[in-house]
Protein backbone atom coordinates (compact mmCIF):
# COMPACT_ATOMS: atom_id res chain seq x y z
CA UNK A 1 0.00 0.00 0.00
CA UNK A 2 3.00 1.92 0.60
CA UNK A 3 4.55 1.49 -2.63
CA UNK A 4 1.62 2.39 -4.58
CA UNK A 5 0.77 5.75 -2.18
CA UNK A 6 4.57 6.35 -2.98
CA UNK A 7 4.48 5.80 -7.31
CA UNK A 8 1.50 7.96 -7.02
CA UNK A 9 2.64 10.84 -5.47
CA UNK A 10 5.84 10.53 -7.62
CA UNK A 11 3.32 10.88 -10.44
CA UNK A 12 1.46 13.71 -9.03
CA UNK A 13 4.64 15.24 -8.42
CA UNK A 14 6.06 15.00 -11.77
CA UNK A 15 2.94 16.43 -13.45
CA UNK A 16 2.39 19.22 -11.07
CA UNK A 17 6.21 20.23 -11.91
CA UNK A 18 5.34 20.41 -15.53
CA UNK A 19 1.81 22.26 -14.91
CA UNK A 20 4.15 24.68 -13.23
CA UNK A 21 6.90 25.12 -15.79
CA UNK A 22 3.72 25.58 -18.56
CA UNK A 23 2.39 28.24 -15.55
CA UNK A 24 5.98 29.89 -15.60
CA UNK A 25 5.74 30.12 -19.18
CA UNK A 26 2.39 31.57 -19.67
CA UNK A 27 3.13 34.56 -16.95
CA UNK A 28 6.77 35.33 -18.13
CA UNK A 29 4.97 36.17 -21.75
CA UNK A 30 2.33 37.72 -20.48
CA UNK A 31 3.78 39.91 -17.39
CA UNK A 32 6.60 40.98 -19.61
CA UNK A 33 5.16 41.87 -22.31
CA UNK A 34 7.43 39.74 -24.56
CA UNK A 35 6.82 39.80 -28.54
CA UNK A 36 5.13 36.85 -30.17
CA UNK A 37 8.51 36.41 -32.54
CA UNK A 38 10.68 36.57 -29.49
CA UNK A 39 8.73 33.63 -27.62
CA UNK A 40 4.90 32.85 -28.12
CA UNK A 41 2.11 32.56 -25.34
CA UNK A 42 1.03 28.42 -25.12
CA UNK A 43 -2.25 29.96 -26.50
CA UNK A 44 -0.64 31.15 -29.76
CA UNK A 45 1.52 27.84 -29.98
CA UNK A 46 -1.29 25.90 -29.52
CA UNK A 47 -3.08 27.07 -32.36
CA UNK A 48 -0.25 26.74 -34.57
CA UNK A 49 -0.89 23.23 -34.52
CA UNK A 50 -4.22 23.47 -36.15
CA UNK A 51 -3.27 25.74 -39.40
CA UNK A 52 -3.13 23.30 -42.17
CA UNK A 53 -0.26 24.41 -44.59
CA UNK A 54 2.11 22.98 -41.94
CA UNK A 55 1.05 19.30 -42.71
CA UNK A 56 1.87 18.52 -38.86
CA UNK A 57 0.96 15.02 -39.01
CA UNK A 58 2.94 14.02 -42.21
CA UNK A 59 6.06 15.85 -40.66
CA UNK A 60 5.33 13.53 -37.08
CA UNK A 61 5.39 10.56 -38.79
CA UNK A 62 7.89 11.25 -41.07
CA UNK A 63 10.36 12.42 -37.72
CA UNK A 64 8.96 9.27 -35.92
CA UNK A 65 9.94 6.92 -38.77
CA UNK A 66 13.71 8.30 -38.46
CA UNK A 67 13.49 7.91 -34.46
CA UNK A 68 12.07 4.56 -33.87
CA UNK A 69 13.07 2.97 -37.35
CA UNK A 70 17.00 3.91 -35.80
CA UNK A 71 16.36 3.06 -32.65
CA UNK A 72 15.35 -0.17 -33.63
CA UNK A 73 18.11 -0.58 -35.64
CA UNK A 74 20.25 0.26 -33.05
CA UNK A 75 19.11 -2.43 -30.51
CA UNK A 76 19.19 -5.31 -33.20
CA UNK A 77 23.06 -4.66 -34.15
CA UNK A 78 24.19 -3.67 -30.22
CA UNK A 79 22.70 -6.64 -28.69
CA UNK A 80 24.30 -8.61 -31.45
CA UNK A 81 27.66 -7.26 -31.51
CA UNK A 82 27.45 -7.79 -27.86
CA UNK A 83 26.37 -11.21 -27.65
CA UNK A 84 29.21 -11.53 -30.95
CA UNK A 85 31.74 -10.32 -28.18
CA UNK A 86 31.13 -12.76 -25.66
CA UNK A 87 31.18 -15.37 -27.96
CA UNK A 88 34.79 -14.24 -29.71
CA UNK A 89 37.36 -12.28 -27.86
CA UNK A 90 38.98 -12.28 -31.13
CA UNK A 91 36.56 -10.60 -32.65
CA UNK A 92 36.13 -8.33 -29.53
CA UNK A 93 39.65 -7.24 -29.33
CA UNK A 94 39.27 -6.59 -32.85
CA UNK A 95 36.25 -4.57 -33.62
CA UNK A 96 35.95 -2.99 -30.14
CA UNK A 97 38.25 0.09 -30.67
CA UNK A 98 37.29 0.41 -33.94
CA UNK A 99 34.01 1.13 -32.83
CA UNK A 100 35.08 3.27 -29.98
CA UNK A 101 36.70 5.46 -32.39
CA UNK A 102 34.50 5.37 -34.91
CA UNK A 103 31.79 6.67 -32.18
CA UNK A 104 34.08 9.40 -31.57
CA UNK A 105 33.84 11.14 -34.54
CA UNK A 106 31.34 14.02 -33.89
CA UNK A 107 27.83 12.93 -35.75
CA UNK A 108 27.45 16.28 -37.51
CA UNK A 109 30.80 15.92 -39.13
CA UNK A 110 29.38 12.51 -40.40
CA UNK A 111 25.98 14.21 -41.69
CA UNK A 112 26.78 15.67 -45.11
CA UNK A 113 29.09 12.45 -45.88
CA UNK A 114 25.49 10.22 -45.26
CA UNK A 115 23.75 13.00 -47.68
CA UNK A 116 26.78 12.38 -50.63
CA UNK A 117 26.06 8.73 -50.14
CA UNK A 118 22.43 7.98 -49.76
CA UNK A 119 20.90 11.69 -51.10
CA UNK A 120 18.05 13.08 -48.66
CA UNK A 121 15.03 11.03 -47.25
CA UNK A 122 13.98 9.30 -44.04
CA UNK A 123 16.62 6.98 -45.00
CA UNK A 124 20.06 8.70 -44.01
CA UNK A 125 18.01 10.35 -41.00
CA UNK A 126 17.53 7.01 -39.98
CA UNK A 127 21.14 5.95 -40.60
CA UNK A 128 22.11 9.09 -38.10
CA UNK A 129 19.26 8.32 -35.20
CA UNK A 130 21.22 4.88 -35.30
CA UNK A 131 24.97 6.18 -35.66
CA UNK A 132 24.00 8.05 -32.08
CA UNK A 133 21.96 5.00 -30.79
CA UNK A 134 23.56 2.14 -30.77
CA UNK A 135 26.53 2.54 -28.54
CA UNK A 136 25.26 2.52 -25.18
CA UNK A 137 23.06 -0.24 -26.04
CA UNK A 138 26.12 -2.16 -27.21
CA UNK A 139 28.71 -1.57 -24.03
CA UNK A 140 25.82 -1.74 -21.88
CA UNK A 141 24.73 -5.18 -23.32
CA UNK A 142 28.16 -6.55 -23.64
CA UNK A 143 28.79 -5.74 -19.68
CA UNK A 144 25.42 -7.29 -18.70
CA UNK A 145 26.23 -10.84 -20.82
CA UNK A 146 29.97 -10.81 -19.09
CA UNK A 147 27.88 -10.38 -15.23
CA UNK A 148 26.50 -14.26 -15.80
CA UNK A 149 28.26 -16.75 -13.41
CA UNK A 150 30.96 -18.12 -15.72
CA UNK A 151 29.83 -21.35 -13.60
CA UNK A 152 25.83 -21.38 -14.66
CA UNK A 153 27.31 -21.10 -18.08
CA UNK A 154 29.79 -23.98 -17.85
CA UNK A 155 26.39 -26.14 -16.33
CA UNK A 156 24.96 -25.64 -19.45
CA UNK A 157 27.76 -26.18 -21.76
CA UNK A 158 28.38 -29.58 -20.11
CA UNK A 159 24.17 -30.27 -20.63
CA UNK A 160 25.44 -29.73 -24.42
CA UNK A 161 23.21 -26.67 -24.56
CA UNK A 162 23.65 -24.70 -27.97
CA UNK A 163 25.26 -20.88 -28.07
CA UNK A 164 21.80 -20.08 -28.62
CA UNK A 165 19.92 -22.28 -26.08
CA UNK A 166 22.67 -20.39 -23.36
CA UNK A 167 22.01 -17.10 -24.85
CA UNK A 168 17.88 -17.05 -24.31
CA UNK A 169 17.64 -18.90 -21.68
CA UNK A 170 20.65 -17.62 -19.29
CA UNK A 171 22.57 -14.60 -20.96
CA UNK A 172 19.55 -12.74 -22.06
CA UNK A 173 17.84 -12.88 -18.98
CA UNK A 174 20.91 -12.14 -16.89
CA UNK A 175 21.44 -9.21 -19.04
CA UNK A 176 18.38 -7.61 -19.56
CA UNK A 177 18.63 -5.10 -16.59
CA UNK A 178 21.97 -3.65 -18.51
CA UNK A 179 20.14 -3.44 -21.64
CA UNK A 180 17.36 -1.68 -21.13
CA UNK A 181 19.80 0.78 -18.83
CA UNK A 182 21.02 1.50 -22.15
CA UNK A 183 18.00 1.45 -24.15
CA UNK A 184 16.90 4.67 -22.00
CA UNK A 185 20.07 6.27 -23.04
CA UNK A 186 19.61 5.75 -26.48
CA UNK A 187 15.89 6.60 -26.51
CA UNK A 188 17.56 10.40 -25.90
CA UNK A 189 20.46 10.40 -28.22
CA UNK A 190 17.85 8.32 -31.15
CA UNK A 191 15.54 11.58 -30.94
CA UNK A 192 18.93 13.92 -31.22
CA UNK A 193 20.32 11.90 -34.03
CA UNK A 194 17.08 12.34 -36.34
CA UNK A 195 16.71 15.93 -35.73
CA UNK A 196 20.72 16.64 -36.29
CA UNK A 197 19.67 14.80 -39.55
CA UNK A 198 16.84 16.74 -40.83
CA UNK A 199 18.64 19.90 -39.89
CA UNK A 200 21.66 18.99 -42.19
CA UNK A 201 19.90 17.65 -44.79
CA UNK A 202 16.37 16.98 -45.75
CA UNK A 203 12.71 17.80 -47.26
CA UNK A 204 10.28 16.63 -44.52
CA UNK A 205 9.79 16.20 -40.93
CA UNK A 206 9.71 18.60 -37.98
CA UNK A 207 13.34 19.35 -38.12
CA UNK A 208 12.99 20.81 -41.64
CA UNK A 209 10.07 22.23 -40.70
CA UNK A 210 11.84 24.09 -37.92
CA UNK A 211 13.83 25.33 -40.64
CA UNK A 212 11.29 26.46 -42.64
CA UNK A 213 9.44 28.82 -40.43
CA UNK A 214 12.42 30.41 -39.09
CA UNK A 215 12.79 32.16 -42.00
CA UNK A 216 9.61 33.50 -41.19
CA UNK A 217 10.00 34.43 -37.70
CA UNK A 218 7.01 31.74 -37.42
CA UNK A 219 7.85 31.31 -33.46
CA UNK A 220 4.82 29.66 -32.41
CA UNK A 221 5.59 27.00 -35.28
CA UNK A 222 9.05 26.46 -34.25
CA UNK A 223 7.61 25.76 -30.36
CA UNK A 224 4.94 23.39 -31.63
CA UNK A 225 7.78 21.71 -33.68
CA UNK A 226 9.48 21.73 -30.70
CA UNK A 227 6.60 20.43 -28.41
CA UNK A 228 6.13 17.77 -30.44
CA UNK A 229 9.27 16.29 -31.43
CA UNK A 230 9.77 16.49 -27.27
CA UNK A 231 6.23 14.33 -27.15
CA UNK A 232 7.64 11.66 -29.96
CA UNK A 233 10.91 11.03 -27.18
CA UNK A 234 8.45 10.67 -24.58
CA UNK A 235 6.67 7.94 -26.48
CA UNK A 236 9.85 6.40 -26.97
CA UNK A 237 10.95 6.32 -23.40
CA UNK A 238 7.82 5.35 -22.15
CA UNK A 239 7.33 2.54 -24.11
CA UNK A 240 11.26 1.25 -22.91
CA UNK A 241 10.05 1.99 -19.51
CA UNK A 242 6.68 -0.58 -20.22
CA UNK A 243 8.89 -2.98 -21.42
CA UNK A 244 11.40 -2.91 -18.48
CA UNK A 245 8.47 -3.10 -16.19
CA UNK A 246 6.95 -6.14 -17.48
CA UNK A 247 9.92 -7.96 -18.40
CA UNK A 248 12.68 -7.30 -16.03
CA UNK A 249 11.70 -7.50 -12.07
CA UNK A 250 12.07 -4.41 -10.24
CA UNK A 251 14.98 -5.57 -7.26
CA UNK A 252 16.70 -6.29 -10.73
CA UNK A 253 16.69 -2.80 -12.86
CA UNK A 254 19.80 -0.50 -13.15
CA UNK A 255 19.11 3.16 -12.88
Amino acid sequence: MEGSQSKLMQYTLGVLAHLLLLLAWYLFVELGDVPKFVMPSPADTLAALFQPNYDWWSNIAVTGTEIFGGYALALGVGVTLALLFTWSKTLEALALPLLVTLNMIPKVALGPLIIVWFKYGVFPNTLMAFSIAVFPILLTTARGLREIEPELLDLVRTLRGSRWQIFTKIQLPGALPYIFAGMKVAAILAVAGAIVGEFLGSDRGLGYLMLQVQVTLDTPAMFMAVLLITMLGMGLYGLVLLLEKLLVVKDARVS
